[in-house]
């Protein structure tokens, strides 16, 4: 029991006072919170220096920690306080000791390694603060001079995107000056053609007139004799005298009085037709550039054409094609030659009575077979359109199209984006659940908006139409019933110059529905009137 209460040895003691920072005793010491001591130097010039070294602008300050268990701390503390009693223990091992064996030889270090100090400083000696100072200001220095170097370098990027911007917007500018020029002289160009053909029509509008003014002239010249001839024989009626009575009326029978005429003065419909077609001709020109078809769209955005290089390059197209309108030499032509010089890239013009198409097969009239897809812009907002613009059907929600004034408001009608102003073509349609819907053909003319526009309710279309079970054949707002038939598919032929249309029932034999013979003046364009939910119309695509 004796020897195991005996106090440890001075060595053990001394190696217990020592510092883990400096390997020697305690000078000043201190205790953190985990409870190990240091020397408050010791422990202040290292954390100095691991912060000095963690700390920089783009890292966060890492936690203290003790250097002997590296316990973290959420905050250096404020102040350290010197432990008391330990420096009344140091004072008493530090006192010299006699002893037998000589002075005590001085400690040396443990051979068990201490823990290390937290990265990336070591442990350092007294004067190691100093060197890790001058250390920390160098590569402080080092990195304020790179920072110099990306500070001007950011400063050349902001000047080299101003200029860039700036260059931008003047490029801009004169895209849009060249444009709007574009655009000014295409508007100078149309208004130029409007006010010849305005002129034309003017023209002929006052020849008739002043033909009319002549007649006017001339009846109020024939009504005067009239009546002065009437006034005359009410005197001679009112004559007493047998002899004076006979004398006068021998005298009247002498006088005759023309019979009353009109002759007849319309306009030149000819020159009316020729200034019309000339300014549908411009429209249709325009329409083309302008309403570019699916598959023209499609081709563009495959081959990876920006939209505004696209847009630009058929603003000139649109242009040329303007100015071309408008060349002196165009103008001296007759309006055959302009119609000739036209229709080249148009249907051949087959020649071939009513009859002889009647009994034409299916085979044959193929050969007419014309591709036909559907105006979006004309659309009522009922009509859905799919399938490439070639199926129409019933939309129990409104469809989201843009104002247009070729858009029909009041019927859920729509026609065909390409018209026919000559020649032969021939179309089949398709009809599912044909409860109330209508096909035929129409002028551009045709109204847009009230009753009068719905399709055969006019002298601008012709059609036949399914309302429930009764088919009728409808024009100028005239119906005649037709025989029920059960076919799906329908097949329109139309013959320009021959002056007629034909309505075929499409199966194992064709059967004629119903005919019509007009003498056109106007582009006609194949039209739709859908009305049943449920019905669906689909051109076929024959070519």
């Amino acid at each position: 029991m004796a020897s195991s209460s005996s106090p440890p040895p001075s060595g053990f003691l001394e190696e217990e006072l020592e510092c883990p920072i400096c390997l020697s005793l305690l000078q000043n010491p201190v205790t953190i919170r985990c409870g190990h001591n240091f020397c408050r130097g010791c422990l202040q010039a290292l954390w100095e220096a691991s912060l000095s070294s963690l700390a920089s602008p783009s890292s966060p300050a890492a936690p203290l920690r003790c250097p002997q268990c590296r316990s973290p701390f959420d905050a250096r503390p404020s102040a350290l306080t010197t432990n008391t009693l330990l420096c009344r223990v140091l004072q008493q091992v530090a006192r010299p000791k006699e002893s037998p064996q000589g002075p005590r030889p001085a400690s040396k270090a443990p051979d068990h390694p201490l823990p290390s100090p937290p990265p990336p400083p070591t442990a350092p000696g007294p004067g190691a603060p100093p060197e890790a100072k001058a250390q920390q200001q160098l590569q402080l220095k080092k990195r304020l001079t790179e920072l110099d170097t990306l500070n001007e370098k950011a400063l050349q990027s902001l000047d080299q995107v101003q200029v860039l911007q700036k260059k931008t917007s003047d490029i801009a500018s004169q895209k849009l000056d060249l444009l709007k020029s574009e655009f000014l002289e295409m508007i100078a160009l149309i208004q130029e053609e409007e006010r010849e053909c305005v002129k034309k029509v003017l023209a002929e509008e006052k020849r008739v007139l002043d033909k009319y003014d002549f007649v006017s002239k001339v009846l109020g010249k024939k009504k005067n004799e009239i009546q002065g001839e009437r006034d005359q024989i009410e005197m001679v009626l009112s004559e007493d005298d047998d002899i004076a009575f006979l004398r006068k009326s021998a005298k009247l029978s002498q006088i005759q009085v023309k019979d009353v005429f009109i002759p007849k003065i319309d306009l030149d419909q000819k020159l009316i037709h020729t200034v019309y077609q000339k300014a549908f001709g411009l429209k249709e020109t325009v329409k083309q550039y302008l309403t570019p078809s699916e598959e023209k769209k499609t081709e563009g955005t495959s081959k990876g054409k920006p939209k505004l290089q696209t847009q630009s390059s058929q603003c000139a197209k649109t242009i040329t094609a303007l100015k071309r309108r408008s060349r002196p030499d165009k103008r001296s032509q007759s309006p055959s030659q302009r119609e000739r010089s036209s229709s080249r890239s148009l249907p051949q013009t087959h020649s071939g009575t009513l009859e002889t198409f009647l009994n034409k097969s299916r085979e044959e009239l193929l050969e007419f077979a014309t591709k036909f897809t559907l105006d979006y812009n004309t659309a009522h907002k009922k009509v859905s359109l799919s399938e490439r613009n070639t199926k129409m059907s019933v939309s129990d929600i409104p469809q989201n199209y843009s104002h247009h004034p070729q858009r029909f408001t009041y019927c859920s009608q729509v026609v065909a984006f390409q018209c026919v102003k000559r020649g032969i073509h021939y179309w089949e349609v398709e009809i599912e659940h044909n409860n109330f819907c209508g096909i035929g053909v129409c002028y551009g003319s045709m109204p847009r908006q009230g009753v009068d526009s719905r399709l055969g309710r006019n002298s601008s279309s012709w059609c036949i139409e399914w309302f429930n079970a009764r088919i009728s054949a409808w024009h100028n707002d005239i119906e005649e019933c037709l025989p029920n038939t059960k076919v799906q598919k329908i097949g329109i032929l139309l013959n320009y110059e021959g002056g007629f249309v034909i309505f075929f029932g499409v199966a194992e034999k064709m059967t004629l529905l119903y005919k019509y013979q007009a003498q056109f003046t106007e582009a006609l364009y194949p039209a739709f009137w859908i009305f049943s939910s449920g019905t669906t119309i689909s051109i076929s695509q024959l070519t």
